[in-house]
């Protein structure tokens, strides 16, 4: 089986024979099972009328889907995950520049709707669906040979662009993840986010493997998170409770809503021993909350380039409002005006562009090294606000300020070439009032220059959310997106400056 072989050998005797290896909502597999489970799939790869062909997975969450993944890595094959929350629209982009062929499904509609044909059902409820006709695309100009998943952003159009990975990519940094938390001893990782999501693919299903935890893996309904932005803060504590989980990934707002729901000392937290956070920037205010709470909360940073995680905050070593050290296989360094660089091992490149051949790689992230190593996030390089008055302000800074403030679950200011920042905010909950919000801001205000204070801010009319948008798959705003919906809103406020909506 190629190189599943050599990553699987260094992983799969660290299960004790018939010690569950994944398990879903009605099922545990052990060694021989999910070995079984990998041959049965990569069988109906092999049966396709274009067997080398790239294959795509759209699916929710499911020990089938590792499975996939898995045999995809077993045969050399190319992997491209169709996140749930891509409009049909993305979909079909996703399928056309990536030469799709086949697509593992469970709706058959929703195959059929996007060209494939019914072939053959594989495991369970998962059919394995083929192109009704020949696709072309970027793929028919581009090799594929090293390259198992291909990982396509979500952008502010709705074009996504395609980050190829190999599979050494993807485990090197499960490699510098397991070596980094092996001190935790966590033996069950509950996956509540989807694994269409890098985040949780390699950080989350790949790295437990190698710690010689069990992945369980659950329908994301069932654990709370439902659609694209709906998230059931107890459902999730209930789950955790119910697996006795020692380790998830959460994203900055459900570790928000998670903190706000329990109680301290939540008998439902018992089990974990550490809560990694990421995808957006992550309030320092929180993870004091929620640390306070018993939920061990720590911030991390990663970029789909460099195959997720960089940096990683761990109970062993720690700094409060830092994203952490980098891992054993990486270095970072900050470049003369702010931006931050990372070397190591394994870069990537994108679907349809030449292989990148320089050592650094430019994040487009703005921040700072302490003596001690710990990376700070300031900004994100091209969202740098000049006001009126000359003066630079990263966005980041005062939102995590209004998001610290326990009330607010979104905020995006804007103010570029204005005399002073607005902002947009979502109320974490529609019980809260105009005043509440009011109040906040002032609070906020307090705690910045006169320069970075927010002079105007007006309630959003929906969340930001894939759905409609508006978001990232991992929460971070899309700015541009939003800039273009609330353009009429934002020039009102300016016409009135200081005026609260």
């Amino acid at each position: 089986m190629g190189i599943l072989h050599q990553a699987m050998h260094s992983w799969i005797n660290k299960f004790p024979d018939h010690q569950a290896i994944i398990s879903g909502a009605t099922e545990s597999w052990d060694k021989a099972q999910l070995l079984q489970k990998i041959e049965q799939f990569s069988t109906a790869l092999l049966n396709r009328k274009n067997p080398q062909a790239p294959v795509g997975i759209l699916t929710d969450n499911s020990p089938e889907w590792i499975a996939v993944d898995l045999a995809t890595q077993a045969l050399n094959l190319t992997l491209i995950p169709l996140p749930g929350f891509f409009t049909a629209e993305q979909w079909v982009h996703t399928i056309r520049t990536s030469g799709i062929q086949a697509i593992f499904c469970a709706n058959e509609d929703v195959a059929r709707n996007l060209g494939f044909v019914f072939k053959n059902n594989v495991v369970g409820s998962m059919g394995l669906y083929e192109s009704a006709s020949s696709i072309s695309g970027i793929s028919a100009q581009v090799q594929l040979s090293d390259v198992q998943k291909i990982t396509f952003t979500s952008g502010t159009t709705s074009a996504p662009k395609g980050v190829c990975l190999s599979t050494q990519q993807q485990w090197q940094v499960a490699e510098a993840l397991e070596v980094t938390l092996r001190p935790l001893g966590i033996k069950k990782h509950l996956n509540l986010l989807p694994l269409a999501v890098l985040l949780e693919n390699i950080a989350g299903v790949y790295t437990a493997l190698l710690c010689g935890a069990e992945n369980i893996c659950l329908p994301l309904a069932s654990i709370g998170l439902k659609g694209a932005s709906q998230f059931d803060a107890q459902a999730c504590l209930n789950a955790i409770e119910e697996h006795q989980a020692e380790s998830v990934i959460l994203l900055p707002q459900m570790l928000q809503a998670i903190t706000l729901g329990c109680t301290k000392n939540d008998p439902r937290l018992k089990s974990l021993k550490f809560v990694a956070v990421g995808g957006a920037k992550t309030p320092e205010a929180l993870i004091v909350q929620a640390r306070e709470k018993g939920i061990p909360a720590y911030e991390g940073y990663g970029l789909s380039e460099c195959s997720s995680v960089v940096a990683l905050n761990t109970p062993a070593a720690n700094k409060l409002n830092s994203v952490g050290k980098a891992l054993p296989n990486r270095k970072i360094r900050i470049a003369a005006d702010g931006e931050i660089e990372i070397s190591g091992q394994g870069f990537t490149h994108y679907l349809g562009e030449v292989i990148a051949q320089e050592e650094w790689l430019k994040t487009g992230d703005i921040g700072h090294l302490d003596d001690e190593g710990y990376l700070f996030i300031d900004g994100r390089k091209k969202n740098i606000l000049i006001t009126s008055f000359g003066r630079n302000v990263s966005p980041e800074w005062p939102e995590s300020l209004l998001l610290g403030t326990n009330i607010i679950a979104q905020a995006v200011v804007m103010g570029d070439g204005q005399a002073h920042l607005s902002a947009l905010l979502v109320p974490i909950s529609p019980a809260i009032s105009k005043e509440q919000l009011e109040l906040a801001v002032s609070q906020v205000n307090l705690e910045l220059p006169d320069y970075a204070r927010i002079g105007a801010w007006f309630i959003a009319d929906e969340a930001l959310t894939p759905a409609n948008g508006l978001a990232t798959p991992n929460g971070r705003p899309k700015r541009e997106a939003i800039l273009k919906k609330y353009q009429s809103k934002l020039e009102s406020l300016y016409t009135s400056p200081l005026a609260i909506n």
